[in-house]
């Protein structure tokens, strides 16, 4: 179930809860004042990836997950 982010347009506050998607923009009372006078916000997503790419499949990999040359331990070939 996806968390949801609100703001309460008559108090001001900022909160979370989770639902379902299909009630994600039916009414919710604020967690402060209770006014169902809220909106629901657009959320921000940060990834980091540490420079490697997340979607390669050229390399060479174990079961372990690294490359046949680390298996899966610290290794400079596979970034793994």
């Amino acid at each position: 179930m996806p968390i949801y982010e609100y703001v309460c347009l008559d108090c001001g506050e900022r909160f979370e809860t989770l639902r379902l998607m299909r009630e994600a923009d039916m009414s919710i009372a604020c967690s402060k004042c209770e006014s169902e006078h809220t909106t629901r916000k657009i959320s921000v997503v940060f990834s980091h990836t540490g420079g490697t790419k997340v979607t390669e499949t050229s390399r060479s990999t174990t079961s372990s997950g690294g490359c046949t040359g680390c298996s899966g331990g610290s290794c400079s070939t596979c970034g793994h």
